[in-house]
């Protein structure tokens, strides 16, 4: 009866040309070009634990009281050939029910042995999946391998491209050699075969002695943290996410009344079955949302717009200021707290900073009241806002925010009604000191605080305007006095004497935006000779992504060795482009997205671009009064952005073509 009945089934579902099991693949064939529509035909039939891993222990080892191995475990059976990914696998010596952690890389790079060691000396045993098939990177350990790891058979889930010239993770579905489906599917994007890998990963967390398997975590920085974000949405045995600059999800061209946000062009298959969109609303896990203000990768307007339903129960938020794919250390130690929280629950993480945005004030000026969770000792309050549309090269200013008991009071006032508004909340809280001086992997450090974030808020002119919101903001000639060290800056290797630099995006706010005619002067501090690089970008896309050349301005100034403050000049006919084919000079300030200072640098001498290698920087590094002097501000334009929405959307569409076309040429 039992055969009969089955024979019934596959003979019902060959009629009605749904899909069927090749034989020995893991999954079932397209019948009659029908494929998944939504993420539940996408997933509904898929059973990660069903096949055996066949895992390989490849090598292994021991330092440090850690056991560490080089695995490889079987993804699946695909178009008849077995698609097998390598990990780096490690656990503290005599560890027993531990809970796991899957690491899932970024694009471009490898599995990391020192993520996977790094959690295992925190008390976890970790996994970091090599998906993306380049060089397994052994990080600071001395050990060597040159045999067999990822291999994805007759498909291609690599990254860069490798065999297949088409990027299926940004690419379209449409089928070709290296593609599971002959026809337009869901199941040709790269994303989903990725994500079997790392439910696969789960599955092999699970069957290990040493794990608890009701305690498995992920996370995943850039196109890991969209993996991360997926996975949550999908897996339910996930009991715990942080996704890293990944993850934002999609908003439609059509969607206009969205400022600030990053629009693209999703098929209807597209966003029902990859786009992050369908996986967000499915998560039931606890997630932290770990990624700075201007992300390139995870767009934080988008993640405000799409994250939105996510119940605050659930989700927590840790967004650094100013910074573009990268985290500072008080933010990225939240990572660590989530998983101490919820798979350990040895930690209890505060609740999100409750923001109250009254508009409607006596004045005309937005004022903001916050009342941070007290659960730890509340160190301070930051609150940002920003007025510019542009999510990438916006600058968050820094309300002076005043103490009102258990809350903290912040004005927001605006410099036009024809802008919109952004803010969010940082609280900053002491890190429990047995959390001071845990393990960490190369690039990261400790900290003494760590920093969770309100949601944030975004407001469109026509809300301010029927609010009565005045814009009483004025444009102010000292850009940065000094009195609050480097807030308004980042920093690139910051702790290397030679080679610092701090960069800023407040020349390009309209408040500070510099008059025509005007020069840029500051004081600086050199206890010796040396250069100093002041360089100008004025094409903020550039900055952000492969494939599109940033404008830059340049010029180098000399400083003497002197224990007093030096004062430093820079006007527009002292920079020139630091790309030689570009002879016209800067016309004025207003085109401005980002001002650097650095000891090395390039520039242009004699028609020529030059290296300039600065000295070893003695002594701190500091600067006071940066100030516009001279000029008027008559051409200001206090709406504000060089560039429109539409021709900003232009370059980076332009930008991530041009990516593309130029994996497709190295992949060749």
């Amino acid at each position: 009866m039992v055969g009969r009945m089955t024979f019934a089934v596959l003979a019902l579902g060959m009629s009605m040309g749904l899909p069927t099991l090749r034989a020995g693949d893991s999954l079932p064939s397209v019948m009659d070009g029908r494929v998944p529509q939504t993420l539940d035909a996408l997933w509904g039939g898929y059973d990660p634990k069903k096949e055996p891993l066949e895992t390989e222990v490849l090598k292994e080892w021991e330092e440090d009281g850690v056991v560490c191995r080089l695995i490889r475990y079987q993804v699946g059976v695909f178009k008849g050939a077995p698609a097998k990914v390598a990990a780096f696998y490690a656990f503290p010596k005599g560890g027993t029910q531990l809970p796991g952690l899957l690491q899932i890389h970024g694009g471009g790079q490898s599995a990391n042995l020192d993520s996977a060691v790094t959690d295992a000396k925190r008390g976890y045993a970790g996994i970091s999946i090599n998906w993306g098939g380049n060089r397994l990177n052994f990080g600071r350990s001395k050990m060597t391998y040159d045999g067999p790891q990822t291999d994805w058979g007759k498909l291609d889930a690599t990254h860069p491209p490798q065999r297949n010239p088409v990027n299926h993770f940004a690419g379209p579905l449409t089928p070709d050699a290296y593609t599971l489906d002959a026809v337009e599917s869901p199941r040709n994007s790269n994303w989903f075969l990725v994500l079997i890998a790392a439910r696969r990963a789960i599955t092999f967390l699970e069957q290990q002695p040493e794990v608890d398997a009701s305690k498995i975590g992920v996370y995943g920085h850039s196109m890991g943290g969209k993996l991360t974000t997926c996975l949550a949405g999908i897996d339910r045995r996930v009991r715990a996410a942080v996704p890293s600059c990944g993850g934002a999800g999609a908003i439609l061209e059509s969607q206009t009344d969205l400022p600030g946000c990053v629009k693209s062009k999703p098929s209807a298959l597209e966003l029902a079955c990859v786009s992050d969109n369908a996986y967000i609303p499915r998560t039931t896990c606890p997630i932290l949302w770990l990624s700075p203000a201007n992300d390139f990768n995870a767009p934080i307007d988008n993640m405000a717009y799409t994250w939105r339903e996510v119940p605050d129960g659930l989700v927590r938020f840790s967004i650094a200021p100013h910074l573009n794919h990268r985290h500072t250390d008080e933010h990225a130690v939240t990572q660590h707290l989530w998983f101490e929280q919820h798979l350990k629950g040895a930690f209890t993480m505060p609740l999100t900073p409750k923001v109250q945005l009254n508009l409607k004030t006596a004045d005309g000026v937005p004022f903001v009241t916050v009342t941070p969770d007290g659960a730890c000792p509340v160190k301070r309050v930051d609150l940002y806002y920003a007025i510019d549309p542009h999510v990438l090269s916006r600058f968050w200013r820094a309300a002076t925010v005043v103490r009102d008991g258990k809350q903290w009071r912040a004005a927001c006032p605006v410099m036009s009604l024809e802008q919109p508004l952004f803010v969010y909340v940082n609280a900053v809280y002491d890190t429990p000191e047995r959390y001071r001086s845990i393990a960490h992997a190369p690039g990261q450090g400790n900290s003494a605080n760590f920093v969770l974030s309100s949601r944030v808020l975004v407001l469109a002119p026509a809300q301010l305007q029927a609010a009565g919101v005045k814009a009483t903001d004025k444009p102010e000639r000292m850009v940065d006095d000094g009195s609050r060290g480097w807030r308004d800056w980042y920093q690139l290797n910051w702790d290397h004497p030679p080679l610092w630099s701090a960069t800023t995006r407040k020349l390009k706010d309209p408040k500070w935006r510099g008059p025509d005619g005007a020069q840029l002067v500051f004081e600086i501090k050199s206890a010796t000779d040396n250069t100093l690089v002041v360089r100008f970008n004025c094409n903020a896309w550039g900055a952000f992504l492969p494939g599109k050349p940033a404008l830059d301005y340049a010029a180098v100034k000399e400083l003497k060795g002197s224990a007093d403050w030096q004062s430093v000049s820079v006007g527009l006919g002292d920079l020139a482009s630091t790309d030689p084919k570009v002879t016209a000079p800067l016309a004025d300030w207003q085109t401005v997205t980002e001002f650097s200072l650095s000891p090395s640098g390039e520039a242009v001498k004699d028609g020529q671009k030059v290296k300039v290698a600065g000295r070893a920087w003695q002594g701190p590094r500091e600067i006071r009064n940066l100030r516009w002097e001279g000029g008027e501000y008559a051409g200001l334009r206090i709406t504000g952005s060089a560039l429109s929405n539409a021709e900003h959307q232009k370059n980076f569409n332009e930008a991530i073509s041009k990516s593309l076309e130029q994996e497709k040429k190295d992949a060749k």
